[in-house]
């Protein structure tokens, strides 16, 4: 026989064995069976593995399966005091951080400007834009970020 044959009839075998075959070629899948044994062989390995797999089962643990329900039913509650003091210890970061850029600039501004041998407008000028300033973006912007986070969740969505 030919190999190209014995693949046709080897997806007929699949076929017939998930119900998917016309009576014609079934009926040449059987008369092809009565004088092929690899085909044969073929039958009867795949008709052993759905034989294997429909006995295949497996127990849940009951308790397991109601946590897991459980907890896909009740939303997600994020811990709002963690959250929260989280917040309030940045901004106070930034806020001493401002201050004592600010101190600094006011009283060594002379001295560091005399030790690093440099005049007093550009070392103001670099710890306003290096210190300062971003200690002062921090300041202002961490306390608008928990709003502007949750405006962003609850919003609805929109179709065009």
């Amino acid at each position: 026989m030919n190999i190209d044959n014995h693949e046709g009839f080897r997806r007929m075998v699949d076929e017939s064995l998930v119900g998917g075959i016309s009576v014609e070629r079934e009926q040449a899948l059987r008369q092809h069976l009565e004088s092929c044994t690899p085909c044969q062989q073929y039958l009867s390995a795949s008709n052993s593995v759905i034989a294997g797999l429909r006995g295949f089962s497996f127990e849940v643990d009951p308790l397991l399966h109601a946590r897991v329900l459980a907890s896909m039913r009740s939303p997600v509650e994020p811990d709002r005091r963690r959250r929260a003091l989280r917040w309030t210890l940045t901004s106070f970061a930034a806020i001493l951080l401002t201050i004592g850029g600010s101190f600094v600039d006011l009283r060594f501004g002379d001295l560091l400007a005399s030790v690093f041998d440099i005049q007093r407008m550009p070392l103001r000028q670099g710890l306003l834009a290096l210190w300062i300033v971003p200690s002062l973006c921090v300041l202002l912007l961490f306390p608008l970020l928990p709003l502007l986070s949750n405006a962003g969740t609850h919003r609805k969505e929109r179709t065009l």
